[in-house]
């Protein structure tokens, strides 16, 4: 199960780079309409060292793309050097992967924006205790989960949802339980 969620997490990670890079894909506004575009010359030098690979072509951009591309940059430069290489090594990752593999995280993220809020807030906790394990743990958990058969992975899924579910109900009984809850008691 933490495979499977660390394979979700990372497609919904992905996603989320990617939904920030949609809107400089492609600019609905009909011409005329929206925010005007911006200058090259308009941009500050920060701006410019940093969209710098699109100097050639940057007045020729869509207004709606080149509003996206400021964001961009503007989330780059608040961004930690840290901050900057793990994006740096997730969109290399993202680069190397295949079509298909895109296209499957894609889908991934695409099921996880669509769960209800406390189950990817629930998925994000399972991925950031994974995440804390020491690095031979998680492998170990890798191996195993890739060794499953997928019925074995199934049953797994369905243990795990029982043991959540048990923790809930245990939790609301002791949430019950407490003096400050029991009205009156």
């Amino acid at each position: 199960m933490r495979v499977h969620v660390t394979r979700l997490w990372c497609a919904a990670c992905a996603a989320v780079l990617l939904a920030g890079a949609v809107p400089a894909l492609a600019d609905d506004a009909p011409p005329g309409q929206g925010r005007p575009g911006v200058q090259w010359q308009q941009l500050t030098p920060e701006q410019q060292r940093v969209l710098g690979q699109f100097h050639g072509r940057w007045d020729q951009l869509p207004p709606g793309q080149q509003q996206a591309l400021l964001r961009g940059a503007e989330r780059w430069e608040s961004m930690t050097p840290e901050q900057r290489e793990q994006l740096r090594e997730r969109t290399e990752r993202w680069r190397s992967l295949s079509p298909e593999q895109r296209d499957q995280y894609r889908e991934r993220a695409q099921r996880f924006q669509q769960l209800p809020p406390e189950e990817q807030a629930r998925l994000r906790e399972e991925f950031r205790r994974y995440r804390d394990l020491p690095p031979e743990q998680r492998e170990q958990a890798r191996k195993r989960w890739e060794e499953m058969t997928p019925e074995q992975r199934d049953a797994a899924r369905e243990r795990m949802r029982e043991g959540r579910e048990s923790r809930e109900h245990q939790q609301r009984h002791d949430q019950r339980e407490r003096p400050d809850n029991r009205g009156g008691r």
